[in-house]
């Protein structure tokens, strides 16, 4: 028998009408599955893989051990319940279809714009006014080889760029990895963390986020941004990411953070090889079984070079699109992008094609 299973929607339709008890909505979003990936793990190993439809499943629970059950009803449970809108502050960000998050960089050395912004607050608004639902500044570059930036370095960046986007009356989330620049994020007007190193880099960081109540994205990584690319290492990736995250789930709610704010990120590019990141893209809806929103932050990123003749990261905009909609067809909720006006298209598109199918005939 197992030790742990593991649930993956698939078997994707386009609206439930005609399936009753065959389909399931993901996360309360926009997507329904009409398959389970069934996953069963042994001492760390895949033991059994196979698809489950979705009227087998209590059938397939039955079947269980009492300790095994309770684990596979819990996992249903969080598939299939509804994700809280996003709040930040007074701003109140609906979560049940997909919404982008726009990197703001004010930094001289980020992969893909550092140092490129010469009004890094307009630009911030003009993403706004282009159909981001937030926008992502950050201050310090985390890119594969990058070192860490002094925290009075990395707050005068970011500080004066929050404050104007607040006073216009965005959403904001900060970038960072510290304590001391969350908290002078924070108070500038920022409502969101967004933490490359879920909360494990800096000592104070948990108590931080738990002290101040704002939602928090715990993002998996393998190493530093210094190291990370150094020959990383999974057993199975897909698997191995999953627990890593549950366990950084854990320890938040542990130290105090109220499991609603909780989103989470598979850290595409952070301490994985090509291989690696296509796994988890391709298996992206096995995260909603943790029961947290998921963002995913895969543009620009290095995979889409290698899969297109080593383009730079400049030219890698129909990648970037590509992969945002294969986010939004697995149930994403939020999409951190560069390229705000191609991406929020593309989602418009997604999203009318759901919309028809949709609606009764």
């Amino acid at each position: 028998m197992a030790d742990r299973i593991y649930l993956r929607p698939t078997g994707f339709v386009d609206a439930p009408f005609g399936y009753d008890g065959q389909v399931l909505r993901l996360a309360g979003g926009l997507c329904f599955f009409a398959a389970f990936e069934l996953i069963e793990m042994r001492s760390g190993k895949r033991v059994r893989q196979t698809l489950l439809p979705v009227e087998a499943l209590d059938s397939y629970i039955d079947s269980l051990p009492p300790e095994t059950a309770e684990q596979a009803r819990a996992i249903f449970e969080r598939l299939t319940c509804p994700r809280a809108p996003l709040k930040l502050g007074a701003r109140m960000i609906p979560l049940d279809q997909p919404q982008v998050m726009a990197i703001l960089n004010v930094t001289p050395d980020s992969f893909s714009d550092g140092g490129a912004h010469a009004d890094p607050a307009g630009l911030g608004m003009d993403m706004l006014r282009t159909g981001a639902a937030l926008i992502d500044v950050g201050g310090e570059s985390t890119r594969p080889g990058a070192k860490p930036v002094w925290e009075r370095d990395e707050i005068e960046r970011v500080q004066p760029v929050i404050r104007l986007l607040a006073t216009g009356g965005a959403a904001i989330s900060i970038d960072t990895r510290k304590a001391e620049v969350m908290e002078a994020a924070l108070d500038a007007g920022a409502g969101l963390v967004n933490d490359v190193s879920a909360l494990t880099w800096d000592d104070r960081a948990l108590e931080v986020v738990a002290r101040r109540g704002c939602p928090v994205v715990l993002m998996h990584h393998q190493g530093n941004p210094e190291t990370m690319q150094h020959d990383p290492r999974y057993d199975d990736v897909l698997i191995d990411v999953y627990d890593w995250i549950e366990a950084r789930i854990e320890a938040a709610v542990a130290a105090g953070i109220d499991r609603s704010n909780i989103l989470i990120d598979p850290g595409i590019g952070f301490g994985k090889t090509l291989r690696h990141n296509l796994a988890i893209l391709n298996g992206l809806s096995l995260f909603h079984g943790l029961g947290c929103p998921i963002m995913l932050g895969a543009s620009r990123k290095r995979s889409i070079g290698a899969l297109s003749q080593e383009a730079a990261a400049d030219q890698r905009l129909g990648g970037s699109v590509a992969l945002a909609v294969l986010g939004a067809a697995q149930g994403v909720q939020l999409l951190r992008v560069h390229d705000v006006f191609e991406t929020v298209q593309a989602l418009r598109v997604w999203r009318g094609l759901r919309d028809e199918a949709l609606s009764p005939l």
